[in-house]
Protein backbone atom coordinates (compact mmCIF):
# COMPACT_ATOMS: atom_id res chain seq x y z
CA UNK A 1 0.00 0.00 0.00
CA UNK A 2 1.42 3.41 -0.82
CA UNK A 3 2.05 6.02 1.90
CA UNK A 4 -0.85 8.29 0.81
CA UNK A 5 -3.41 5.49 1.04
CA UNK A 6 -1.99 4.32 4.36
CA UNK A 7 -2.17 7.87 5.77
CA UNK A 8 -5.77 8.15 4.60
CA UNK A 9 -6.63 4.89 6.37
CA UNK A 10 -7.46 3.09 3.14
CA UNK A 11 -7.11 -0.65 2.96
CA UNK A 12 -5.15 -2.30 0.17
CA UNK A 13 -7.35 -4.15 -2.31
CA UNK A 14 -7.21 -7.92 -2.57
CA UNK A 15 -4.92 -9.50 -5.10
CA UNK A 16 -6.82 -11.44 -7.78
CA UNK A 17 -5.97 -14.69 -5.97
CA UNK A 18 -7.16 -13.31 -2.61
CA UNK A 19 -10.38 -12.05 -4.18
CA UNK A 20 -11.08 -15.42 -5.78
CA UNK A 21 -10.29 -17.30 -2.55
CA UNK A 22 -12.47 -14.99 -0.46
CA UNK A 23 -15.45 -15.21 -2.81
CA UNK A 24 -15.22 -18.99 -3.04
CA UNK A 25 -14.96 -19.33 0.76
CA UNK A 26 -17.85 -16.91 1.36
CA UNK A 27 -20.07 -18.83 -1.06
CA UNK A 28 -19.09 -22.20 0.42
CA UNK A 29 -19.82 -20.95 3.95
CA UNK A 30 -23.36 -20.13 2.82
CA UNK A 31 -24.02 -23.14 0.58
CA UNK A 32 -22.57 -26.03 2.61
CA UNK A 33 -24.83 -25.71 5.67
CA UNK A 34 -27.90 -25.38 3.43
CA UNK A 35 -27.23 -28.56 1.46
CA UNK A 36 -26.22 -30.57 4.55
CA UNK A 37 -29.33 -29.35 6.37
CA UNK A 38 -31.55 -30.21 3.41
CA UNK A 39 -30.19 -33.76 3.21
CA UNK A 40 -30.71 -34.35 6.94
CA UNK A 41 -34.21 -32.89 6.98
CA UNK A 42 -35.31 -34.91 3.94
CA UNK A 43 -33.79 -38.18 5.11
CA UNK A 44 -33.96 -38.03 8.91
CA UNK A 45 -36.30 -35.19 9.86
CA UNK A 46 -33.44 -33.45 11.71
CA UNK A 47 -31.97 -30.05 10.99
CA UNK A 48 -28.20 -29.61 10.88
CA UNK A 49 -28.49 -27.75 14.20
CA UNK A 50 -30.44 -30.66 15.72
CA UNK A 51 -27.71 -33.02 14.52
CA UNK A 52 -24.98 -30.78 15.98
CA UNK A 53 -26.74 -30.72 19.36
CA UNK A 54 -27.11 -34.50 19.44
CA UNK A 55 -23.54 -35.06 18.25
CA UNK A 56 -22.01 -32.70 20.82
CA UNK A 57 -24.03 -34.28 23.61
CA UNK A 58 -22.97 -37.77 22.50
CA UNK A 59 -19.30 -36.78 22.79
CA UNK A 60 -19.65 -35.10 26.21
CA UNK A 61 -18.94 -36.81 29.53
CA UNK A 62 -22.13 -38.49 30.72
CA UNK A 63 -23.68 -37.31 27.45
CA UNK A 64 -24.68 -33.99 29.00
CA UNK A 65 -23.56 -30.36 28.80
CA UNK A 66 -24.55 -27.06 30.38
CA UNK A 67 -26.84 -25.17 28.02
CA UNK A 68 -24.38 -22.27 27.68
CA UNK A 69 -21.51 -24.62 26.88
CA UNK A 70 -23.61 -26.49 24.33
CA UNK A 71 -24.61 -23.18 22.72
CA UNK A 72 -20.92 -22.37 22.29
CA UNK A 73 -20.24 -25.73 20.66
CA UNK A 74 -23.20 -25.45 18.31
CA UNK A 75 -22.45 -21.76 17.60
CA UNK A 76 -25.88 -20.35 18.40
CA UNK A 77 -27.25 -18.12 21.13
CA UNK A 78 -28.48 -19.64 24.38
CA UNK A 79 -32.04 -18.55 23.53
CA UNK A 80 -31.74 -20.16 20.09
CA UNK A 81 -30.42 -23.34 21.67
CA UNK A 82 -33.29 -23.34 24.16
CA UNK A 83 -35.79 -23.45 21.28
CA UNK A 84 -33.87 -26.31 19.60
CA UNK A 85 -33.58 -28.28 22.85
CA UNK A 86 -37.29 -27.78 23.63
CA UNK A 87 -38.16 -29.28 20.24
CA UNK A 88 -35.73 -32.19 20.73
CA UNK A 89 -37.11 -32.69 24.24
CA UNK A 90 -40.67 -32.97 22.89
CA UNK A 91 -39.38 -35.64 20.48
CA UNK A 92 -37.81 -37.54 23.40
CA UNK A 93 -34.26 -37.11 22.08
CA UNK A 94 -32.94 -34.78 24.79
CA UNK A 95 -33.96 -33.93 28.34
CA UNK A 96 -33.10 -30.97 30.51
CA UNK A 97 -32.14 -31.41 34.14
CA UNK A 98 -30.91 -29.09 36.87
CA UNK A 99 -27.18 -29.15 37.42
CA UNK A 100 -26.26 -30.89 40.68
CA UNK A 101 -23.14 -28.70 40.91
CA UNK A 102 -25.04 -25.45 40.37
CA UNK A 103 -28.78 -25.58 41.00
CA UNK A 104 -29.33 -22.51 38.79
CA UNK A 105 -27.76 -24.13 35.74
CA UNK A 106 -29.49 -26.50 33.37
CA UNK A 107 -27.94 -29.43 31.57
CA UNK A 108 -29.05 -30.83 28.26
CA UNK A 109 -28.78 -34.63 28.35
CA UNK A 110 -28.91 -37.04 25.43
CA UNK A 111 -31.54 -39.74 25.91
CA UNK A 112 -31.16 -43.33 24.65
CA UNK A 113 -33.68 -42.45 21.91
CA UNK A 114 -31.53 -39.43 21.00
CA UNK A 115 -28.43 -41.60 20.72
CA UNK A 116 -30.31 -44.08 18.54
CA UNK A 117 -31.56 -41.24 16.32
CA UNK A 118 -28.03 -39.81 16.05
CA UNK A 119 -26.56 -43.18 15.08
CA UNK A 120 -29.20 -43.52 12.35
CA UNK A 121 -28.58 -39.96 11.07
CA UNK A 122 -24.78 -40.32 11.15
CA UNK A 123 -24.54 -42.29 7.90
CA UNK A 124 -26.80 -39.78 6.12
CA UNK A 125 -24.65 -36.92 7.38
CA UNK A 126 -21.40 -38.69 6.50
CA UNK A 127 -22.61 -39.38 2.96
CA UNK A 128 -23.81 -35.78 2.59
CA UNK A 129 -20.51 -34.29 3.80
CA UNK A 130 -18.57 -36.61 1.51
CA UNK A 131 -20.66 -35.72 -1.58
CA UNK A 132 -20.96 -31.99 -0.96
CA UNK A 133 -17.55 -31.26 0.56
CA UNK A 134 -14.88 -33.96 0.70
CA UNK A 135 -15.27 -35.14 -2.90
CA UNK A 136 -14.42 -31.58 -4.00
CA UNK A 137 -11.22 -31.50 -1.95
CA UNK A 138 -9.30 -34.19 -3.85
CA UNK A 139 -5.65 -33.15 -4.00
CA UNK A 140 -6.08 -30.40 -1.39
CA UNK A 141 -3.71 -30.40 1.58
CA UNK A 142 -6.33 -31.23 4.24
CA UNK A 143 -3.95 -30.57 7.14
CA UNK A 144 -3.22 -27.04 5.86
CA UNK A 145 -6.92 -26.43 5.15
CA UNK A 146 -7.88 -27.65 8.62
CA UNK A 147 -5.24 -25.45 10.26
CA UNK A 148 -6.34 -22.37 8.31
CA UNK A 149 -10.06 -22.85 8.99
CA UNK A 150 -9.45 -23.62 12.67
CA UNK A 151 -7.36 -20.44 12.97
CA UNK A 152 -10.20 -18.39 11.48
CA UNK A 153 -12.79 -19.96 13.78
CA UNK A 154 -10.68 -19.67 16.92
CA UNK A 155 -8.93 -16.32 16.53
CA UNK A 156 -11.31 -14.21 14.51
CA UNK A 157 -14.81 -15.37 15.33
CA UNK A 158 -14.46 -16.00 19.04
CA UNK A 159 -17.07 -17.59 21.25
CA UNK A 160 -20.65 -17.15 20.04
CA UNK A 161 -22.16 -16.67 23.48
CA UNK A 162 -21.31 -13.55 25.43
CA UNK A 163 -22.33 -13.29 29.06
CA UNK A 164 -23.61 -9.96 30.36
CA UNK A 165 -21.43 -8.28 32.95
CA UNK A 166 -23.05 -8.35 36.38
Amino acid sequence: MDARREAAGEVAPFSPEEEAAWRALARAVLVIPRVLDSDLVQSEGLTLTDYAVLMNLSEAPERSLRMSELANYVVISVSGLTRVVERLERAGLVERVRSSADRRGQLACLTPAGLKCLKKAWSTHLDSVRRHVMDHLQGVDLVALTDALAAIAQAEVGPPVRRRAR
